[in-house]
């Protein structure tokens, strides 16, 4: 391992960080880790380290909910974003540090901006526009982990009930996850201290699932989904700025 100790033990704070907010409002592990990693280690060791804490921690609350789990409803956004993981692992080994930093930078300030702002999108009546946002979301998985930001914009539009979101989004993400994490590995990306990161993390990842479970009980949802979604703005928005 070449990291040194105290990119360590910043590492395994971002990580239980990223468990925390997971467990207690469901989202933004990977959305938050990610930035705040890259800025310290940089990609090419951020994106396989948060892919595979980031299946672990499905993995751990998905064995709770698993009832709630509706493949079927998520199978065409499954296939297309199956589709657009070459192309994000392409990126994350080709593409210039500084592309990949300001096209991260702008999926966070947007989403960010988006869930704060909540613009009227117009409705979407055919299912076969899962393709395409599907498609978008294998590359960002891929390439930074944020598959999570299109596939909800599209259920957003296409006026998912609560229960149906959640059930189709748990099946995306479960196949989602698997799917980034062996993309990653097979292209080499699982170095040893990647891995090793990854063993060091696990008392993190537990103690922050356990304590966002207890936090899920005492902090408005709401108020804290909208205190992410500035942090996210703000971390966005580091990222455009030049290296």
């Amino acid at each position: 391992m070449t990291a040194s100790a105290a990119e360590v033990v910043y590492a395994l704070l971002v990580l239980g960080a990223g468990a925390f907010i997971r467990s207690a409002v469901g989202f933004g592990d990977a959305l938050l880790a990610m930035p705040l990693l890259a800025l310290v280690v940089g990609l090419s060791i951020t994106t396989p380290l948060v892919g595979i804490t980031s299946l672990i921690t499905s993995a751990v609350l998905l064995a709770v909910s698993w009832r709630s789990v509706n493949l079927t409803a998520s199978w065409r956004l499954i296939v297309a974003s199956a589709a657009g993981a070459p192309l994000g692992l392409w990126v994350l080994t080709n593409a210039d540090e500084w592309i990949m930093h300001v096209v991260l930078g702008g999926v966070l300030v947007g989403y960010g901006a988006y869930n704060l702002l909540r613009p009227g999108l117009p409705p979407l009546r055919s299912e076969l526009w899962s393709f395409p946002f599907g498609f978008v979301a294998g590359i960002l998985g891929s390439a930074y982990n944020t598959s999570g930001p299109p596939v909800i914009i599209y259920g957003t539009m296409r006026r998912w009930s609560p229960d149906a979101f959640r059930a189709t989004l748990q099946g995306f993400f479960l196949v989602n996850s698997v799917m980034i994490a062996v993309g990653h590995a097979a292209t080499g990306l699982w170095t040893a201290e990647v891995l090793w990161l990854t063993i060091f993390s696990l008392p993190a990842l537990v103690l922050g699932l356990v304590a966002g479970v207890a936090a899920q009980r005492r902090i408005s949802p709401a108020v804290f989904s909208r205190v992410v979604y500035v942090l996210l703005i703000v971390l966005g928005g580091m990222f455009l700025l030049p290296l």
